[in-house]
């Protein structure tokens, strides 16, 4: 049947040529914009996770702005610790040759100051961008990353470095709780006598009639059966005056009756003493086998811990002498604090000397070579504030022969603190170093994987654009046809 009102073809052919440009207009979008996603219309699962993973990208591009920002704060802050180093390389090599008594002691000190001045321009000017490593304590974190779960919910991660405090600042002593506990004097006072070990003679007879042999700090004295003469007093002043002869350092006997006693004022070295009558070995007074050494001790807990701004004294002969631990410190860092503390406080006849006991505590030695004995006792507080990684270096003074001792082992301690602090922050800057390469790849990978979803692709684009373009103007000329069928109906009113 035919009509004039109703064309079927022609809604037919219109019908499939309004999809055929709605098709064509689509794939006009995707070459015009590239994607073959580019609204939520067009595919609102694939868009929304696209527009998740495009706002990480953004993220992970501050990210990396963060983290090139702060691998240059910490390169900055490791070469200031490695120009530190070297600095006090040259410091020991200057105390070194202050060793040797006849040179220019006081152009040495001068030498030495000048590099220490030179060491607290580095650590001042050791900034970036206003922050400097290389002063007070508190951690520094860089932005590292954007961590997604899979309920959505994001946490940012940090990359903790520590600073390392290259000041030779004091500190300050707190009044928290009291930590005296941490800390014992082994005496209230330093004597400046010697110690002792005492041999008493037999019978007169048994005297004159055995050989005797003795030996100190390693250095033997010999007598043989009949050698020794008269009475054990007289035998006594015989070996007293043998002894006497070596010439041994800080070793002197003297004799009362029968009796020899042997004293050392060596400090921080005890002294062997052993004795034979005719090869069998006598014993000392108390069965001694050794003169111990000279110097009171300041023992550190071997269990308690040591908390950034825990403060620790050492009062001797009435001067107070602190040293308040910084951040990841132990006892052994107190002791040496310590020391370094009343080395520089120019007590000429009190040396000191840090070493560890067979319980594995921190001991702070103090030996007095003065006039008079001199008072000793300690103290602790929490909640002071950190003394400098670089303490003790404005005390190192090598004018005199202590000084110069002194300082040697000084010079040590400061000189392994800057190159921890250097291999720190060499550590830290890999670490930032190897986080933004892997930023750098991963921000790829995403934007990878965003092109994989939402990317047009060209080649079919473009061959599907011509296909459309034919079916367009085919669907034209077919929407063009059915328009004139109804012509043919005019034929039968003819």
């Amino acid at each position: 049947m035919s009509s004039i009102l109703t064309n079927t073809s022609a809604m037919v052919a219109l019908q499939t040529l309004k999809s055929i440009n709605s098709n064509l207009s689509g794939i006009q979008n995707e070459i015009s914009t590239g994607k073959s996603i580019s609204s939520a219309k067009d595919n609102s699962a694939i868009w929304a996770i696209s527009k998740v993973m495009e706002s990480d990208v953004a993220g992970f591009k501050a990210i990396s702005a963060s983290l090139s920002l702060g691998e240059s704060t910490v390169a900055v802050a490791r070469q200031g610790s490695e120009t530190v180093t070297d600095l006090l390389t040259e410091i020991k090599g200057k105390i070194v040759a202050a060793q040797e008594e006849n040179v220019d002691r006081g152009k040495i000190q001068t030498d030495i100051k000048a590099l220490r001045d030179q060491i607290g321009s580095v650590v001042g000017a050791a900034q970036f961008n206003g922050l400097n490593m290389l002063s007070g304590t508190d951690d520094v974190n860089v932005l590292s990353s954007l961590d997604r779960s899979s309920d959505g919910t994001v946490a940012a991660s940090n990359i903790t470095i520590s600073r390392q405090d290259l000041t030779t600042s004091a500190g300050t002593f707190g009044t928290g709780t009291d930590l005296s506990l941490n800390s014992t004097a082994s005496a209230a006072s330093i004597t400046n006598t010697g110690n002792t070990a005492v041999l008493t003679l037999a019978s007169e007879a048994d005297v004159s009639d055995n050989g005797y042999s003795l030996t100190v700090g390693g250095t033997t004295v010999s007598f043989a059966s009949g050698d020794l003469t008269g009475d054990q007093g007289a035998a006594a002043t015989a070996i007293s005056g043998a002894i006497n002869a070596l010439g041994l350092e800080g070793i002197t006997a003297s004799v009362s009756g029968d009796a020899i006693t042997i004293t050392s004022t060596r400090a921080f070295e005890a002294v062997d003493v052993s004795a034979t009558k005719d090869g069998s070995a006598i014993a000392f007074g108390g069965a001694a086998t050794e003169i111990g050494e000279r110097a009171e001790n300041i023992t550190f807990s071997a269990s308690a811990n040591v908390n950034e701004g825990d403060g620790y004294k050492a009062i001797v002969g009435g001067t107070t002498y602190s040293y308040i631990a910084g951040k990841g410190e132990d006892f052994g860092d107190v002791a040496n604090g310590l020391k370094a503390a009343i080395d520089a406080g120019g007590l000429t006849d009190i040396t000191t000397k840090v070493t560890t006991n067979s319980s594995g505590q921190a001991v702070l030695k103090i030996d007095n070579n003065g006039a008079s004995a001199a008072s000793l006792s300690e103290s602790g507080a929490a909640g002071g504030k950190a003394s400098g990684g670089l303490f003790g270096l404005g005390g190192i003074n090598v004018s005199t022969n202590a000084g110069a001792d002194a300082a040697l082992a000084n010079i040590e301690v400061l000189i392994n603190a800057s190159i921890d602090a250097a291999a720190n922050f060499g550590s830290a800057q890999g670490r930032i170093e190897t986080q933004n390469n892997f930023i750098g790849k991963m921000t790829d990978s995403l934007k990878a994987g965003i092109g994989s979803m939402v990317d047009a692709d060209m080649e079919a684009a473009s061959a599907r654009l011509q296909a459309l373009q034919v079916q367009q103007q085919l669907g034209v000329q077919a929407l063009s046809i059915a328009n004139q069928a109804p012509q043919s109906v005019l034929s039968l009113f003819r």
